[in-house]
Parts: structure tokens; C-alpha cells; sequence
């Protein structure tokens, strides 16, 4: 009975992973964009990110599958969370590619109605037939698409007389459930042997956090009084690993590795990492310790704690750049509570400690040469206006007028001289870099992410030699919410010279981004400036991310903040990135028109000068 069912899900896997009709197969890199907005049309979360599935099978199935079935296919199905719905990177279910362009659709659509149900929808099983009640009252038009799908799913599906007698039961009410959404409550009992119900591509997976969150909305935030602790350890519980049992005939010590693959495997498995709220049992005991460490000074003047790494991506003390002045207590956006949070996050003002004057490298030097010649037409000149009444000169043609007038008895105008105008631009603009570990990637095998900003900066400060305009370079990273790093690499009144250059030569790359901290300190220097046009460009490698909660839909919230506060006080902020997922974040971001994405880093350099030429027309 066992081997027989195996054999029967190794079929169905087979179907559903490798495509039925693979001459139709509709891919979601040609239908990211109109999804995009057909979602948002539908009144989806604007936070959300649409990215493409990873192949997996998740929880029992994949357990079952491993212990009865043997086999390593696996079934790309639509999810949901948080923060990003995954759609399949390609959908060949139907012999007819407008099907399967109508599933994609269709479970855009499922997913823009998730924020509409109830905290108590139950599970996937419940909540996909609420989901889909939901979309047909709320879109008749979605009507017809959908029967449409669930008449040619049906059968594609593994009819109810070719299973087991105790799973015939269940996948009858799975049908109906297609049929007839929200007819049936719950599924009928099987055995504890049994396997999963088949999955069906009509109906989205849905995490746990989505109900959490709901939850946490729905009860005033999740206090403690009402159940908030129940949640909070729910949530701490998402960051914990999922043991998966490994099979006898394997070895689970044994593995073989490249040592230098490390960091970049790392980067991907699923750990308990702690967040700022996340109670230490021993935080006073080890204070204590970590101030004992700091005070201690050895024989060599050295302090001890210049020289302990607690991570990876810090510098030790001794190398660390110098801090100016005391921190900066900035607010932050919580989306959850819909409020700002003040005084949240501390902000210290960075000084480089490495940095010494330079001169222009010379292998920008032809560049810089080319884009001074460009920009210098953009400065305005000087031009004489006739008919003055005072000026450093007389004007002829008004004295011979004045003369003629005279002579025939009539009066002559008094406005005989020329004056000397001089026009200035009157705007000023401060870049803001990115300078967070990420930087650290290479782009090609001559340069880094960080290399190709570093000459960016250099390049535009070259550039706006030429205009005259005033401006700023900062440049900024984090660690969590009480260390938000911010670097004066050139102030406003302050020329460009070999020793900003030298500044900008020493950015380093490390830490994370906390990118609405940064925007929101950008804003008030930038605020300050008397100039009619005042415009904020932020150059970035990725999305906003920490190591607290902000490397979530939190984050992008904060950011989005952020931004529309620069817009309240006058400011034009516009982000040039290089990540190519940042559409589908960005626009929530800054607006439709308020970025623009670069197919290739090593572009930066040269873009930014024209990026800024087309914000100052």
C-alpha cells in the first residue's frame, strides 16, 4: 500500500515540476511588470515584492517524500509572506499559454486579498477559500478566468478512483472546494500514514507570520495582557532552523567544502538570530565584563578592546574611523503601530581615520577632463544690460536715441548706461552613498561595488567643479538601530579638493543599511541650505536591511518615511541603484519617476554626472 501511494505522488510530482505542456510554458520574467501592477491595482500591499519561487516542498510533504517516494523532484508552488509573494519562475500546467498567463493573474489576485481576511482564518486549506470568496465578490470580472482554470485543473489532476480508498474522501472535498469555495469547513480525517493532499497551483501557501501579524494588529499590538507574548514567541520562533531528519544510508558529519565558500554559504542558511528585543539572560554579567575589558590597558599603552573582533564585519578598534561629537537621536517609522518612534535610533557622525590628501587618480583623469568640458556650458555666464539707469558704461545706441530726442524737442529718456549681470544656479544638491558590506561584492575582476562608487563620487565632484553648485557627499552604514554610521566626506561651503579626495579614497566598505536614519540626517543638512532647488541622491547597492527587524517590510516602510519627509520640506530625493530587483521595490519607495536602475555597475561613474544634469534643467 505504502510503495503503491509513493509511486502514485512520484507521478504527480513529475507532472506539476516538470511541466505537462512545456510548448506552452508562460515564464514570470515576461509577466513580473503587468503583475506588478495588477496587483497593486487590486489594492495589494505596496510593500510587497513579487519575486520568482524557489523549488521546494515544504514540511510533511517533503518528509513524506523522502521516507516513502525516494525521490528528489520538487514542486515550485506560489507562497505568500510578510513581505514578498513568490510566484512560479515558469507555469506550463495547461496546453494553452493563455491559461497558464491566467494562473499567474489569478494568484496575484489570491494574494491581494490576504490583508482582508480575518486574524482567525484558520489553515491554508480555509484561508484559500476565504481568499477566493473574497476576489470573485470583490472582481466579478475574475469570474469566468477562474472557472475557466479549475474546469481544465480538474483534469489535470489525479482523479478521486485512482487513489487510495481513505484519501478518495479528502480529494472530493478538495474539489469542491475549487468548485464551490468556502462550501467546505475543514478536510476529512485520514490516517496518521497517510500522505499530504496533492497541492494545488490554484491556492497560495501562506506563512504563519502573516496570521502573527494580523493577530498582533488585531489585539492593540500584542501586549501581554491580551496575548502579545504569545505572538512575540511565535515570532522568535521563525528564526529558528527546521531539523529535518537525514536518511540512515547518509552521512551527517561528513561533508566535503572549499574553505574560502564559507561566508557565501552562510549567507543562506536559516539560523536563531537574535533581535533587538530578544531577552539576554546574562546581558548585565557580560556589561560588566565588556567594560572590565575596556578599561584595561596592557604594557604597550594598547587598550584590549581594540583588539577583540565581535563579528565578522567589524573593524577592531584601533582601525575603526574616528567619531565626531555625540550621537544623534533620530525617530523611525513603525508601520505595525502606525506612528513614529522618537528618538530611536542613535546616529554618530563618522571622520576617516586613514585619510590623507590625494590628487585625482590618474586613470580618471580623461574622464573628469571630458565631463568638465560637458558641465561647463551648464554655468551661467555673465551678459550687459542695456538701458539702465546706472552701470560701469554708457550705452551708444541709448546716448545717439537721447541726442535725436533733443535735437527735435522732445524728452529724452534717462536710462543711458550698461550693467554687468551675473547669474548663479541657484540649487545644491547632497549625495548620499551607500557604504554597507554588500559594497564589498565584485563586479568585475578589476573592481568592487564600493571601487566603482568611490569613483563616482570623485567624478561628480569633478563634474560640479565645473557648474559651480553647491554640494555635499556623505556617506553612511549600521549596526542595529543604536550604531547608524554616518560619514562627512564634504560639506557644503567646503571646496573640492585633494582633501576631500582623499576622504572619498578611503570609504570602506562594512556593516548594513539603515537607510531611513541616513535619508532622514541627509534631509536636515540638505535642509538647511538657502537654495531654491535642493535635491537628495541616494546611491545604493540593495534594499534597506539590519540585523534587527529592519531587514524586512519594516525597513521599506522606514525608508518610504523617510523620503515623504524630505518631500514635505521641499527636497528632490531620487535613488540611483544597481541592484535589478530594486523595481520592484523602489517604486514604493520614491515614486515611479523618482529612480532609475542600472543594468551594469560599472555605468555608475559616468551616469551620475547626466542623472544629476537631468534633475537640474
Amino acid at each position: 500500500m505504502e510503495e503503491w501511494v509513493g509511486k502514485v505522488w512520484h507521478r504527480w510530482i513529475t507532472r506539476a515540476a516538470g511541466g505537462s505542456h512545456p510548448q506552452a510554458a508562460v515564464e514570470l520574467k515576461t509577466m513580473e511588470r503587468p503583475l506588478g501592477i495588477f496587483f497593486r491595482a487590486l489594492g495589494g500591499d505596496p510593500g510587497l515584492r513579487v519575486a520568482a519561487a524557489t523549488a521546494d516542498v515544504h514540511g510533511s510533504r517533503r518528509r513524506w517524500l523522502a521516507r516513502v517516494a525516494g525521490s528528489g523532484e520538487r514542486i515550485t508552488l506560489a507562497r505568500r509572506d510578510s513581505s514578498t509573494l513568490r510566484l512560479p519562475p515558469q507555469i506550463d500546467a495547461f496546453a494553452e499559454p493563455a491559461l497558464n498567463r491566467d494562473l499567474y493573474y489569478w494568484l496575484a489576485a489570491l494574494a491581494a486579498c490576504l490583508d482582508r481576511l480575518p486574524a482567525e482564518a484558520g489553515d491554508d486549506f480555509r484561508r484559500n477559500q476565504l481568499a477566493t470568496q473574497a476576489a470573485l465578490a470583490t472582481w466579478p470580472g475574475l469570474q469566468a478566468r477562474y472557472r475557466r482554470l479549475v474546469e481544465h485543473y480538474l483534469k489535470e489532476r489525479l482523479a478521486p478512483e485512482k487513489l487510495p480508498p481513505g484519501e478518495v474522501d479528502r480529494e472530493r472535498a478538495i474539489r469542491q472546494a475549487l468548485t464551490a469555495p468556502g462550501s467546505v469547513a475543514a478536510l476529512p480525517a485520514v490516517p496518521a500514514e497517510a500522505p499530504p493532499y496533492q497541492p494545488v497551483l490554484l491556492w497560495l501557501q501562506w506563512r504563519d507570520d502573516i496570521a502573527l501579524a494580523a493577530a498582533r494588529a488585531g489585539d492593540g499590538g500584542g501586549s501581554e495582557a491580551n496575548g502579545g507574548g504569545e505572538v512575540r514567541d511565535a515570532n522568535k520562533d521563525a528564526h529558528r532552523a527546521e531539523r529535518v531528519d537525514m536518511p540512515k544510508e547518509k552521512n551527517g558529519v561528513l561533508m566535503f567544502f572549499r574553505a574560502e565558500s564559507l561566508l557565501s554559504v552562510a549567507e543562506f542558511l536559516r539560523v536563531n538570530r537574535s533581535v533587538d528585543d530578544d531577552p539576554d539572560e546574562n546581558a548585565e554579567e557580560a556589561a560588566r565584563e565588556m567594560d572590565q575589558l575596556a578599561l584595561a590597558t596592557p604594557e604597550d599603552g594598547e587598550r584590549i578592546a581594540s583588539r577583540i573582533r565581535f563579528d565578522l564585519d567589524l573593524p577592531s578598534a584601533a582601525e575603526d574611523d574616528i567619531p565626531i561629537g555625540d550621537g544623534i537621536a533620530l525617530p523611525e517609522w513603525d508601520y505595525r503601530k502606525d506612528k513614529m518612534q522618537p528618538d530611536h535610533v542613535c546616529l554618530q557622525e563618522m571622520a576617516s581615520r586613514h585619510a590623507t590628501p590625494t590628487p585625482l587618480p590618474a586613470r580618471l583623469a580623461r574622464t573628469a577632463r571630458r565631463l568638465h568640458q560637458q558641465f561647463a556650458a551648464l554655468q551661467p555666464g555673465r551678459r550687459w544690460l542695456k538701458g539702465q539707469p546706472d552701470g560701469s558704461e554708457l550705452d551708444l545706441d541709448a546716448v545717439v536715441r537721447a541726442s535725436t530726442d533733443r535735437r527735435c524737442g522732445l524728452h529724452p529718456a534717462g536710462q543711458l548706461h550698461l550693467s554687468l549681470e551675473k547669474r548663479e544656479r541657484d540649487l545644491a544638491c547632497l549625495v548620499l552613498a551607500d557604504l554597507s558590506l554588500s559594497t564589498d561584492t565584485w563586479v568585475s575582476s578589476d573592481a568592487r561595488v564600493i571601487d566603482v562608487i568611490r569613483d563616482a563620487l570623485l567624478l561628480f565632484g569633478e563634474t560640479l567643479r565645473a557648474t559651480g553648485d553647491r554640494f555635499a557627499i556623505c556617506g553612511f552604514s549600521s549596526v542595529r538601530r543604536n550604531q547608524v554610521r554616518f560619514h562627512r566626506l564634504k560639506e557644503f561651503a567646503e571646496p573640492f579638493n585633494d582633501s576631500v579626495r582623499g576622504r572619498v579614497s578611503a570609504i570602506r566598505p562594512g556593516y548594513y543599511t539603515r537607510m531611513g536614519a541616513a535619508i532622514r540626517r541627509a534631509t536636515q543638512l540638505l535642509a538647511e541650505e538657502r537654495a531654491a532647488r535642493r535635491i537628495l541622491i541616494l546611491l545604493s547597492d540593495g534594499k534597506p536591511n539590519d540585523l534587527d527587524l529592519y531587514d524586512s517590510r519594516y525597513g521599506i516602510e522606514d525608508t518610504r518615511a523617510a523620503v515623504h519627509e524630505a518631500r514635505r520640506l521641499g527636497l528632490v530625493p531620487f535613488c540611483l541603484t544597481i541592484d535589478r530587483e530594486g523595481g520592484g521595490y523602489l517604486p514604493h519607495l520614491f515614486g515611479a519617476t523618482g529612480y532609475a536602475v542600472l543594468r551594469s555597475p560599472e555605468e555608475l561613474p559616468l551616469r551620475l554626472p547626466l542623472f544629476y544634469a537631468q534633475l537640474t534643467r
